[in-house]
């Protein structure tokens, strides 16, 4: 049983002082993380001879590589704040029982996801937007790629109960020295020994073995609270169904991000061509790099919300929540005004090719029009996930993506709107899904705190 009197006790000093201590190393993570995928399109986007084609080909695997880490979130996003409620109330052995089972869901969908993978290549990239001019780059990326989904998906998964245990810096070293391998090794596959698109997915997945085993080391060792157990791994029905209910929302929302990629890049090569595809691959990498740090700010505050519940410290919630709302909305209406004022900038960190670039900046200003109220969604999602409210944190995810998205999406274009109704999808979703997810969050959780239950 642990004691409540620990250095990881959540329920002590300044709220925010704590979300920071958390946020910033999960941050600064999470930035290493996306350099897996980031630094490969930017040495990608720069080949030469291709035509932006190298560029198209790898952003047709995004479906795939998101539709891992919807899994990969289903179990880990659902297990860790069950993990850290139960630390709260002080239940050492369902916390050990929790953390083992989320082990083996891991692993043996890790397995199933790289066999199905190989067996039904050709007819997912086809399916999820692949020409015959860049299906040969796609294959070449996704074939090796698929072969690092273990090791991804369980530095990815494990790594959140290295940060609910309050060990955010361990956490952070997790995908720093990956990054950081992946950062010099891509170079010198793709332009030293001349392996292109191939190259940048080996330099990928030798990144992720390392960080794999860098997590196996630490949560096997003497220097966590609660070390992986063999007695630990064998599922427990009821257990699993918990894990499942709550990560469902996590799952929802990385999944339905691999629907919107599916869907945008077959309707933006019907409208407008394969190089579009490019241009979509180009605003989901700015995208994700502008809003990682609200990700890693919200990421951080779950576990500290879901101590606190569980320790019936609700004042202490209600901090969290004021805190991830006013930071998240603040630092993207920043970012938004920066996209507004340099957009050349940010397309030319990721293809110097004139025809992308032109096509790009103009998509750029639409696809981020209202950009910060994406920071309504991020805050009421953390909230809701963090205190176990799965329903309703699954019920906006499908909202903003599936049932705003992915429609406008299909209707826009087909009204005259072309291509650009693609873009114009994704700021009305920000809009509407933002709002509804926050006044729902309000309403239902921020006002009962302390005076019924939750749930």
């Amino acid at each position: 049983m642990e004691k409540r009197n620990t250095p990881n006790d959540f329920s002590k000093g300044k709220v925010w002082r704590i979300i920071l201590a958390q946020a910033i190393p999960l941050t600064l993570a999470s930035f290493v993380q996306l350099l897996y995928n980031v630094v490969d399109r930017v040495y990608i986007g720069h080949l030469r001879g291709t035509g932006g084609m190298a560029l198209t080909g790898v952003g047709v695997t995004f479906p795939i590589v998101t539709f891992i880490l919807a899994l990969t979130m289903l179990f880990a996003s659902g297990g860790s704040p069950l993990f850290s409620m139960a630390r709260g109330a002080g239940d050492g052995k369902r916390a050990y029982r929790l953390q083992g089972n989320v082990v083996t869901l891991l692993v043996f969908t890790a397995l199933t996801l790289t066999i199905a993978g190989e067996i039904f290549r050709k007819p997912i990239l086809y399916l999820f937007g692949a020409t015959s001019a860049s299906y040969p780059f796609a294959r070449a990326y996704f074939t090796v790629y698929l072969l690092g989904t273990l090791f991804n998906m369980f530095s990815t998964g494990m790594n959140f109960f290295i940060n609910a245990q309050g060990f955010p810096k361990i956490g952070m070293m997790t995908t720093v020295i990956g990054g950081i391998l992946n950062l010099i090794l891509d170079p010198v596959f793709i332009f030293l020994l001349g392996m292109g698109v191939r190259g940048a997915a080996v330099a990928t997945v030798i990144s992720q073995i390392i960080s794999a085993l860098w997590v196996f080391r630490f949560l096997t060792g003497s220097s966590c609270l609660f070390r992986i157990r063999r007695e630990d791994l064998k599922l427990s029905g009821k257990l699993v169904k918990q894990i499942l209910q709550l990560g469902l929302a996590g799952c929802v929302q990385q999944g339905t991000n691999s629907l919107v990629q599916i869907v945008c890049n077959v309707t933006l090569r019907t409208y407008g061509g394969g190089l579009y595809v490019g241009v979509m691959t180009i605003l989901n990498s700015v995208r994700e790099v502008l809003h990682l740090p609200i990700m890693g700010l919200t990421t951080g505050s779950q576990p500290v919300m879901s101590f606190n519940y569980g320790a019936k410290k609700y004042g202490r919630v209600k901090e969290a929540i004021r805190f991830n709302t006013m930071i998240g909305v603040g630092f993207l209406l920043i970012m938004w005004v920066l996209v507004l004022l340099f957009p050349h900038a940010f397309v030319g960190i990721f293809t110097s090719d004139r025809a992308l670039v032109r096509k790009a900046v103009p998509a750029l200003h639409l696809y981020f029009f209202g950009f910060f109220l994406m920071g309504l969604q991020f805050s009421g999602q953390a909230a809701f996930t963090a205190l176990g409210c799965a329903k309703r944190a699954i019920f906006f995810s499908l909202l903003r993506k599936v049932l705003i998205v992915v429609p406008l999406t299909l209707l826009l274009p087909a009204l005259g709107m072309g291509v650009n109704g693609v873009f114009i999808a994704e700021p009305i979703s920000n809009l509407l899904g933002g709002c509804a997810c926050a006044l729902a969050m309000y309403l239902t959780v921020y006002r009962r705190l302390g005076k019924k239950e939750i749930g």
